[in-house]
């Protein structure tokens, strides 16, 4: 069965602090994969901050404020839940919460847990496609953690927003060095 892994497809990576470019592009390819693909299992991996996250500027991090447990800018993307497929829609069995600690930089899903306390790099399994926001830094990490642990995870390209273009090129040319598969669509 494949399995799709959609990073931190939040409102602060869509609309707000951290908004990555291409986002609406790319929801809509994920809300078309997922449609399409009634076999599909869904998985999303939300970032979940405290106020005093280490990450942030005001903490003496490199980031903006985003992702702050239970507000707005951590909700992931809203048409998630009017998918067709009731199975297919975000909840505490598919959505895996990462970057809760405050002295760990977290762009990796891959030890983000669900609200049963499962961890998401031994919960999923078989083919995977890895997709969100933002490529070069929580999808990579992500996508890369999955590789290491033996899964066989590709990168879905046209479910991808990304911070900086030619950072996000240099991420998809490197992805390809290191024999990862880059699906087109």
């Amino acid at each position: 069965m494949k399995t799709l892994i959609i990073v931190d497809a939040q409102v602060d990576f869509i609309s707000g602090s951290l908004a990555c470019k291409g986002s609406d592009e790319a929801l809509k390819h994920l809300v078309e994969l997922i449609e399409s693909n009634p076999d599909m299992a869904v998985i999303y991996t939300a970032d979940w901050h405290s106020p005093t996250n280490g990450s942030f500027e005001k903490n003496g991090g490199i980031w903006p404020v985003h992702c702050v447990e239970n507000t707005e800018g951590a909700g992931l993307y809203q048409g998630f839940y009017s998918l067709s497929r009731e199975d297919a829609r975000p909840n505490d069995k598919n959505t895996f919460k990462k970057g809760r600690r405050d002295d760990v930089e977290e762009y990796s899903g891959c030890l983000g847990t669900n609200a049963d306390g499962d961890v998401l790099k031994e919960y999923v399994t078989g083919d995977i496609l890895v997709a969100g926001f933002a490529s070069e830094y929580c999808v990579r990490e992500t996508l890369l953690g999955l590789r290491e642990e033996g899964l066989n995870a590709a990168l879905y390209l046209p479910g991808v927003a990304y911070v900086d273009e030619k950072d996000h090129e240099k991420n998809i040319a490197d992805l390809k060095d290191k024999g990862i598969e880059i699906v087109q669509g």
